[in-house]
């Protein structure tokens, strides 16, 4: 069956496209950012010796890390209000759901840099009588941030191709418009390679910047 592909048709939806890709990078940043956040925290608690702690933490992490994204988006947005009694929107559904699925990826990368940290540099650390908090600030995590930033870059990457996942609760990122223009023109074809092309051009740099970074800290 021949096809013509024709493009020509896309610019007159340019403000759906252009308001999908600011929604599609702005959720990326945003719950990176928040994810780190929660990351950093549950890291540092995890590795308490204090099992009250710690112990539900690790079980938390792990039920982010073995479900899928898309069952725990659907969750959140259906499930949690009915338990906590206040309804979400599309959009802070989708907010939480990518901000602790990808706390929990964080948090075993912060966790695991910390770990790899030679237990030499702690004890010279308490010889010289520092506390934890500054031992950890001043000694263990600028060394383990040089061993974090590939993977927490990889990490950021990811975040970013879940966001395709928010059109399951109709936030209207990329992939959302791009239903939407499908919907309209039945032109799929078209509609999902212009997709396609847009991340390739959002994530091509960042996977570039990430293998450029671990070459560096390799040496």
């Amino acid at each position: 069956m021949h096809y013509e592909w024709s493009f020509g048709f896309l610019l007159q939806y340019s403000k759906l496209i252009g308001v999908g890709t600011a929604y599609t990078i702005g959720f990326t940043i945003l719950t990176a950012v928040a994810g780190f956040i929660v990351g950093c925290i549950v890291a540092i608690a995890s590795l308490s010796n204090i099992r009250l702690i710690s112990s539900p933490l690790v079980m938390l992490v792990e039920i982010f890390r073995c479900t899928p994204v898309l069952v725990q988006l659907v969750w959140i947005y259906y499930a949690l209000p009915v338990l906590i009694g206040v309804e979400l929107s599309p959009a802070v559904a989708a907010f939480i759901s990518l901000s602790l699925y990808g706390g929990a990826f964080y948090s075993e990368i912060i966790r695991g840099g910390i770990v790899s940290i030679d237990p030499g540099q702690w004890d010279a650390g308490r010889a010289l009588g520092m506390r934890r908090f500054d031992l950890m600030r001043r000694i263990v995590m600028p060394q383990a941030l040089k061993r974090m930033i590939p993977p927490l870059v990889n990490q950021a990457v990811l975040q970013l191709k879940n966001t395709s996942l928010l059109s399951v609760l109709a936030v209207p990122d990329l992939l959302y418009q791009g239903q939407l223009i499908t919907s309209a023109t039945y032109r799929p074809l078209e509609t999902y390679t212009m997709i396609a092309v847009i991340y390739f051009i959002i994530l091509f740099p960042m996977t570039r910047v990430a293998r450029v970074l671990e070459a560096r800290l390799a040496h």
